[in-house]
């Protein structure tokens, strides 16, 4: 009885939402939403038609079974939890009816449909996009400004992706060889040269072009193995004519994988356009426990999702996960990741665990030698010697480390991230005593880059463990993450005295 009121609570607040849409190798299908208070639910009968499910309504257990094929879904009615083949796992909301049909977040695709498909599945929610199995669909941030008396448009696409400009009357098609296109609202759109900006399918992005248009010319500006830039400039009627060689650009082929040196041009500057992510255990490795059951292998995996899309929808740069399900990853794996996708920033996240059910509070550790004293610093310079000696830190055991002094050059860099990191945390949760330390984290030390790893709480502590699983604590955290590398960014763009 009390469930069925929240549900009628629940389905009054509903409002009508923009759709998702489904993007395979076979083309789109939209999803319709509804949205209530800030959380978007979709349509599960609509869902069910793409993935070929079968919903059935179980009131005895006052649940919904989702099946596909030989696996199932159980989804409570009561709250934030689906169960496959006995593995429990959190979302935002429960199923909501809304009218005959029932809704569900659409963290019920990323987190519980996909450990049934055999197909990759990702989310994402600021373009209302779904990408099943193995297709292209670009980032695409378009912006838009003055150049004098010209108008630049400038698209920045990840991955790259072989494209074409071409004019259509009063339009300047700019199409994509892509499955469908995650562009993001261009800035600065409807001024000069340029009326509008919009996205066609199935992967074209259209530029409306204002009276005063008279010729255009375009251009490809390398960023990085995985990034490029394309650069529209619009000339008004009466100004030079573009130079006689083609306007139309030939596609830029991306280099094959095999190629370790690319040819194209480095940009110019140090810059953040890869992040990388690792949540903490996995698999059989299951981290600390709570006392009410909350593992950390599972915090971290969803305190790092969010993360990774808040960073990918906000600053459009690639956010890698060395792990996004549950399994597990070797020490030594998860910088090698980070290594091999050349990253420009590596980020631990871990819950702490003590003896003491007091203990309390985040903390942020950064490598450093200084607790092997100077024998072991020699030896460390020396690249002969794969070995430091095994050093204890507090109450957590440290391996013994294979040294490769990958992270050697990037200790002062690492340090200036764990503080910005601490100050962003401080700002928003409670910080242990010793907020910032240093340790020979295995985890750190192969990583070629500058390296933070984040405790966020003690799962030790029953109340910290309430925090841990809450979506207001996970919020809080990524906020703070966000903003300590939207900080460290700046910094290593924008130096001082630059």
């Amino acid at each position: 009885m009390a469930a069925g009121a929240v549900l009628i609570l629940h389905a009054q607040n509903l409002r009508p939402a923009a759709p998702y849409s489904v993007v395979t190798s076979e083309g789109r299908t939209p999803i319709a939403a509804v949205v209530s208070g800030d959380q978007d639910l979709l349509r599960l009968d609509d869902l069910a038609a793409v993935f070929q499910l079968s919903v059935r309504e179980d009131r005895t257990g006052n649940a919904l079974t989702v099946s596909r094929a030989s696996s199932t879904i159980v989804l409570s009615l009561d709250q934030g939890l689906a169960s496959i083949a006995g593995r429990l796992v959190s979302l935002p909301s429960p199923p909501v009816r809304d009218g005959v049909r029932w809704v569900v977040p659409p963290e019920f695709v990323a987190r519980a449909l996909a450990l049934i498909l055999d197909k990759r599945v990702e989310v994402r929610r600021p373009s209302r996009l779904i990408v099943v199995g193995d297709v292209r669909v670009p980032r695409v941030t378009v912006r838009q400004e003055p150049a004098g008396s010209a108008t630049r448009v400038t698209f920045d696409v990840s991955p790259r992706a072989n494209y074409s400009v071409a004019q259509d009357g009063r339009r300047l098609l700019v199409r994509f060889d892509a499955d469908a296109l995650d562009a993001s609202p261009a800035t600065g759109a409807g001024t000069g040269l340029v009326e509008s900006i919009t996205s066609s399918e199935p992967a074209t992005v259209v530029l409306q072009l204002a009276a005063g248009f008279g010729s255009f010319r375009s251009a490809t500006v390398p960023i990085d193995a995985a990034s490029s830039r394309i650069v529209v400039d619009l000339m008004p009627s009466g100004a030079p004519s573009p130079p006689p060689s083609p306007v139309q650009l030939p596609p830029v082929p991306a280099p094959p994988p095999s190629d370790p040196s690319p040819t194209f041009a480095q940009p110019a500057g140090p810059a953040i356009r890869t992040v990388v992510i690792d949540p903490g255990h996995g698999g059989d490795e299951q981290g600390a426990r709570g006392a009410n059951g909350a593992l950390e292998k599972d915090i971290t995996l969803d305190v790092s999702r969010r993360l990774k899309a808040t960073i990918e929808g906000r600053l459009g740069i690639r956010v890698i996960l060395t792990r996004d399900d549950d399994r597990l990853v070797p020490l030594d794996e998860r910088a090698a990741i980070a290594n091999n996708n050349k990253a420009d920033v590596f980020v631990s996240l871990h819950a702490n665990a003590s003896p003491s059910r007091e203990a309390k509070g985040a903390e942020v550790f950064y490598l450093s030698l200084d607790g092997y004293g100077e024998e072991a610093r020699k030896m460390a310079e020396n690249p002969d010697v794969k070995r430091l000696p095994v050093v204890g830190v507090g109450s957590r055991d440290i391996e013994l480390i294979l040294w490769e002094l990958a992270q050697a050059r990037h200790l002062a860099e690492s340090g200036v991230l764990a503080g910005l990191v601490e100050e962003e945390l401080r700002r928003r949760i409670e910080m242990s005593p010793r907020s910032i330390q240093q340790a020979p984290f295995r985890v750190l030390v192969g990583a070629n880059m500058p390296a933070v790893l984040v405790e966020m709480a003690f799962i030790s502590n029953p109340d910290q463990e309430s925090q841990l699983v809450s979506d207001g604590f996970k919020t809080r955290v990524v906020q703070a993450l966000y903003d300590a590398i939207v900080r460290y960014r700046a910094r290593i763009e924008s130096p001082p005295g630059r």
